[in-house]
């Protein structure tokens, strides 16, 4: 099973959100701490947001942050929030459809996964020992200003 790239995204704006739950994080520090297009983390913020994991604060001092602690938000609930469906396979035109168990063991198989992911939250992504913030900030990229023109640089040959 492959989780689509929005649901990864919504995974990554939670851990970085649980990482520094005593401060507003705008898009571009998410954004830059994973490298990801600021558009993209705009819709899937606002998918958040609208799912109530995520609250945001408009303005020149906004931001987001988790609606709720990090503990009462489960891995699984936020792959079903995001994710359109889990049906493997469409069995609807197949001749055999009536008569096979596959579809009964691809949903067994689907539900011990979401059953794995419930029992994981957002408090317990850091591995033990590990600081999830310290880890972000020495993955960023550093931001290296463009020099300015020298003036000789911008005057026409004689």
């Amino acid at each position: 099973m492959r989780l689509t790239r929005y649901t990864d995204y919504s995974i990554r704006v939670l851990v970085y959100l649980a990482a520094h739950p005593e401060r507003r994080a705008s898009i571009g520090d998410i954004s830059r701490a994973y490298s990801i297009s600021q558009n993209h983390l705009m819709k899937v913020v606002h998918e958040l947001g609208k799912a109530g994991y995520v609250t945001t604060v408009r303005g020149r001092a906004g931001g987001i942050r988790l609606a709720r602690p990090a503990s009462e938000i489960t891995v699984g609930q936020v792959v079903r929030s995001m994710e359109g469906g889990f049906d493997l396979v469409d069995c609807s035109s197949c001749a055999i459809a009536r008569g096979c168990g596959m579809t009964r063991v691809l949903k067994e198989a689907v539900m011990a996964f979401l059953a794995v992911l419930d029992s994981y939250t957002f408090a317990d992504i850091p591995q033990q020992g590990m600081d999830i913030a310290a880890m972000l900030r020495a993955f960023q990229v550093p931001v290296v200003p463009v020099p300015e023109p020298c003036a000789a640089t911008l005057e026409p040959d004689a």
